[in-house]
């Protein structure tokens, strides 16, 4: 939980970011020090146990897939999915996988679905990687947080008077600070290398890829695809208040020419503020539901800078 002085600081200090043209202004970053400032946010008590467990050991042919359980932001229990290959000679590279909103860390395991995200973990794996994905806060496993209830209600007279019990920001923020203490977590395992771990994030994955790279330097590539638009100027996870934390590490945007939650100028306004040298933005002709052509694309930009 952030402290009372920068719930009343930061607003006050996103105010005073600086001025900018009507045509630019609505992905205008913020601050140097309305931006350390925000980066307080994400701020977490390493010291407070992981309290880390496997609560189920699947060995598959070529893999083998744990479940995990540990405790992150707040006191809340996340599960995660672990896949290692059982041959090659490891610590092996590892490739922490953000899902959507609605989704979960099963949606990495599931074959067609909207983010083929089958395809994106086999591919990974299938090239010596390990593989790591929580559930965000009140998806999947988590959906007690929700009061059982999907984040997305159905329509309908049982939906009456229903609604989410957290925030996309509350949820966006847990994300990333969760995803920080499995990092902690990753850190004790043998089986992975720790100087090569990459990031892919889809929808709101992608969105939470911008401040997890940005505070975490433990993130050494990105693929972040279709990133949602936040276009309020001063709000607090706008993926362009990000960029600067990038530096100069590889970040790739996988993007749809016709996704109406990332309007395509926008997007190539945010590819324009990464100032990294080693820096990709692909276009496909698509929605925000992009064709199976952007896994071997993604997966080789993040095998190509982890290996």
């Amino acid at each position: 939980m952030k402290p009372q002085w920068l719930t009343f600081l930061l607003p006050l200090l996103l105010c005073a970011a600086p001025a900018q043209n009507q045509s630019t202004q609505e992905l205008q970053p913020v601050g140097e020090e309305a931006y350390h400032v925000l980066l307080e946010i994400y701020d977490y008590d390493s010291k407070i146990p992981l309290d880390a467990r496997i609560t189920e050991k699947k060995d598959y042919e070529k893999t083998i897939r744990e479940k995990i359980v540990f405790r992150g932001v707040q006191g809340r229990l996340v599960p995660a999915y672990f896949e290692y290959p059982k041959e090659g000679t490891g610590p092996f590279p590892l490739v922490l996988m953000l899902h959507g909103w609605s989704g979960s860390k099963e949606s990495w395991w599931k074959d067609g679905g909207y983010l083929s995200g089958g395809d994106v973990r086999r591919a990974l794996l299938e090239q010596g990687c390990a593989v790591f994905a929580l559930d965000s806060p009140t998806h999947g496993d988590r959906i007690a947080e929700n009061d059982y209830a999907p984040v997305n209600h159905y329509p309908g007279p049982e939906a009456e008077g229903r609604t989410n019990l957290m925030t996309l920001q509350e949820i966006v923020l847990g994300t990333v600070r969760d995803s920080r203490r499995a990092l902690d977590y990753l850190e004790s395992r043998d089986e992975i290398d720790m100087n090569r771990v990459g990031l892919v994030g889809y929808s709101m994955g992608g969105w939470e890829s911008f401040p997890l790279t940005a505070v975490e330097d433990r993130i050494k590539v990105t693929a972040a695809c279709v990133t949602p638009a936040r276009a309020e100027r001063y709000n607090p996870i706008a993926s362009q208040h990000y960029v600067r934390g990038i530096g100069d590490r590889p970040f790739a945007m996988f993007m749809g020419r016709g996704d109406t939650m990332c309007p395509i100028d926008q997007a190539e306004r945010l590819y324009d503020l990464i100032p990294s040298p080693r820096k990709k933005l692909r276009i496909f002709e698509s929605g925000h539901k992009l064709p199976i052509e952007y896994v071997p694309e993604a997966v080789d930009w993040l095998i190509g800078h982890l290996k």
